[in-house]
């Protein structure tokens, strides 16, 4: 088993019908959208603000959130929290029309879905 998919097996055992399931070996949130992160980001710290945001939403949680292992809630510059994964920031891609869209795979080389 590598360890993307050991990975993938925990989010979803975890965390199936709460806030991460694993869909077609990726990270997606509970209704199968696809979760994304942006190579950018450094140090558990969001770089997507503005614009981006706009294309690529924050995937934002709540002080009080369940936390799994792996699992951070990180601070955005406006006060909003927003989920994180072994430190780097979560993603929605404004493009994705339905759950289990990857259309932001790839982008500028700089946007990628975690897969196992």
């Amino acid at each position: 088993m590598t360890r993307m998919t050991l990975l993938t097996t925990i989010f979803a055992a975890a965390l199936i019908g709460s806030t991460v399931a694993a869909m077609a070996g990726m990270i997606a949130d509970a209704k199968g959208n696809t979760l994304y992160i942006f190579d950018k980001d450094a140090g558990g710290v969001s770089a997507c603000y503005g614009d981006c945001a706009k294309n690529w939403p924050p995937y934002l949680g709540k002080a009080g959130d369940p936390l799994t292992e792996g699992w951070t809630l990180v601070d955005r510059t406006d006060g909003t929290k927003q989920w994180a994964y072994d430190g780097k920031p979560m993603y929605y891609f404004l493009g994705d029309a339905k759950p289990g869209d990857m259309t932001g795979d790839g982008k500028g080389g700089v946007w990628h879905v975690i897969k196992e």
